[in-house]
């Protein structure tokens, strides 16, 4: 009998299916649901479009949506799927340990102003300069009462150059050069003008010089390369020993230790004589330098002994004697017999003329046939005589005491003379001496405070002289 079968399963127990055919059919299945997602995951890479990417959160393993800013691709992409500009990223905190990044701010630009020199000329003073330039008289008048910058700026002399930076009427910056090693600078800052002096260093260099006469010191010492003012102070030096118009004679020759002055590398000037030797008609005269504690210097023999006198021979630069000591000389204006108690020298109008020893003015003003005269009074009961003018030194006034070597007037031809000269006079205890040959006393030798101190640094000197003196010997040809 054919039962009908009922839907309904009245033991409750699972299915006896094939486990088999179970299997392969959730595989089916899986493959089917995760095909059309690797077909969009290879369309999204190949195309590198925008897409949504799964990002797990460590802490509670939820799956969070974020957008990653796409990448321009080449080719052609269809307008709706460009990517949008990505968003400008957040700032981050710094923490503790990560490094600070230090962002210099930018610095305005500076400023650009005028820039004049000023060159000072006989007659100038700044107050006329600032006015023509168009410059501020007011910040000169602030500028000069700087304490620093008054002497500097109230004592301006020819030839003396101020660099000046300016805003138009504005004084920004102002330097002038003082010396060789120093300049004052003046610079405006916010309070107000502020002065100073800066320093320059130099360096010094030793150098040597040899030369040997023939006609003339002056032609000597061209020939062996060493400028005008070196050889005034070679001369300078012995002038006290040696004539040097008169004496000289062929043959004479000298040697020189000398520096040269160089700033930043570049040579700037000739220094000053260190050690020297003349030679003159079989005579041998050395001298040495020598600067006191106190920045005074002068030359001494080997010895100690200074190579200067108390007096000058001839107390200006003449050109020759015009008219020697002489009690039986015809007076050329005059026509007589007159004596003639002094050297004439003869020098251009203006020379100037310098006192023959220290002394103090006793006179000073016309004197009938002297002309424009001064007369000194030295110690020793020693008096000189300076004629015929054409003017005086402001230094020299009636009761001022003077240093040898220091200009006291100028060579002219007042009182009765026939042409631009010096007349010379020297008195010792009123009677006239010839200057030329009378017996100088000598200036006092070096202090025996320096004495130990003079010996260390003479020795070297003498040496590095003595030294040069056999290589040029060495070298003279052999005739």
């Amino acid at each position: 009998m054919n039962r009908q079968v009922s839907p309904l399963l009245h033991d409750y127990k699972p299915s006896t299916g094939n486990p088999e055919q179970q299997t392969h059919a959730g595989r089916w299945f899986a493959f089917g649901l995760l095909m059309p997602l690797l077909a969009v995951g290879v369309i999204l890479f190949v195309t590198d479009a925008p897409n949504e990417t799964l990002a797990i959160d460590a802490q509670s393993s939820t799956h969070t949506a974020i957008q990653i800013p796409a990448k321009p691709v080449s080719g052609s992409v269809h307008k709706d799927l460009m990517p949008a500009p990505a968003p400008a990223p957040a700032p981050q905190p710094e923490s503790a340990d990560s490094p600070a990044v230090f962002h210099p701010p930018l610095l305005p630009a500076e400023p650009e102003y005028d820039s004049l020199i000023l060159v000072v000329r006989r007659g100038d003073t700044l107050d006329h300069l600032f006015r023509t330039n168009g410059l501020d008289l007011g910040q000169l008048a602030a500028i000069v009462r700087l304490p620093e910058a008054a002497k500097p700026l109230r004592m301006v002399r020819p030839g003396d150059k101020l660099s000046i930076t300016h805003d138009k009427s504005n004084i920004i910056s102002i330097d002038k050069k003082l010396t060789l090693t120093s300049s004052l600078q003046i610079n405006r800052e916010k309070s107000g003008f502020v002065a100073s002096i800066k320093e320059h260093p130099v360096e010094i260099r030793k150098r040597h010089a040899y030369g040997r006469i023939n006609s003339s010191l002056f032609e000597s010492g061209s020939a062996a390369g060493l400028p005008d003012n070196l050889i005034m102070n070679l001369a300078g030096i012995f002038a006290w020993d040696i004539d040097f118009v008169l004496d000289i004679r062929a043959g004479d020759d000298y040697y020189i230790l000398y520096e040269d002055v160089y700033q930043d590398g570049q040579f700037v000037a000739t220094g000053e004589i260190v050690a020297a030797e003349f030679n003159n008609h079989g005579h041998s005269y050395r001298a040495i330098r020598f600067i006191d504690k106190e920045g005074r210097s002068d030359y001494y023999t080997p010895q100690g002994n200074s190579v200067r006198k108390a007096f000058l021979r001839a107390p200006v630069d003449f050109t020759r004697i015009s008219s020697s000591f002489n009690p039986h000389r015809r007076h050329p204006i005059l026509n007589t017999i007159r004596a003639h108690r002094g050297v004439d020298y003869a020098a251009p109008e203006g020379t100037p003329i310098k006192a023959a020893g220290d002394g103090k003015v006793i006179f000073r003003g016309r004197k009938g046939g002297y002309g424009n005269a001064i007369i000194l009074q030295h110690g020793g009961n020693i008096t000189t005589l300076y004629g015929h003018m054409s003017g005086f030194a402001k230094q020299a006034r009636r009761g001022r005491r003077v240093r040898q070597g220091q200009v006291i007037g100028f060579v002219g031809s007042t009182g009765l003379a026939t042409a631009a000269h010096l007349h010379y006079e020297y008195r010792l205890n009123g009677v006239h001496r010839n200057p030329r040959t009378v017996k100088l006393p000598r200036a006092e030798p070096i202090k025996q405070e320096y004495w130990e101190q003079f010996l260390a640094q003479a020795q070297p000197l003498l040496d590095e002289l003595l030294q040069y003196k056999r290589t040029q010997i060495a070298s003279l040809p052999l005739y």
